[in-house]
């Protein structure tokens, strides 16, 4: 799966549920991939967009039945813990 493909499906995602209100809209240009692998014909990838929203999307393609799909999630927040 090419890298494109999950940045423009994230791009048209994150422009979808945007305030409208905001007249903000994002491109590829502004969605970036954190993490990837390929196991056999099977892709995950962790993308983000350069909105300080919190969010990031993790993209799974399918490859025998030739499908994406696209789970978003909201960080709420990051704690650090001594060990």
């Amino acid at each position: 799966m090419d890298f494109n493909i999950a940045k423009k499906i994230v791009a048209e995602y994150v422009n979808a549920h945007l305030d409208k209100t905001d007249g903000t809209q994002i491109t590829t240009d502004n969605v970036f991939v954190v993490w990837s692998c390929k196991t056999l014909q099977n892709y995950k990838m962790l993308l983000s967009t350069t909105l300080s929203d919190g969010m990031y999307y993790e993209a799974t393609y399918n490859g025998d039945k030739h499908q994406l799909y696209l789970d978003a999630y909201k960080k709420w927040e990051n704690v650090a813990y001594e060990l």
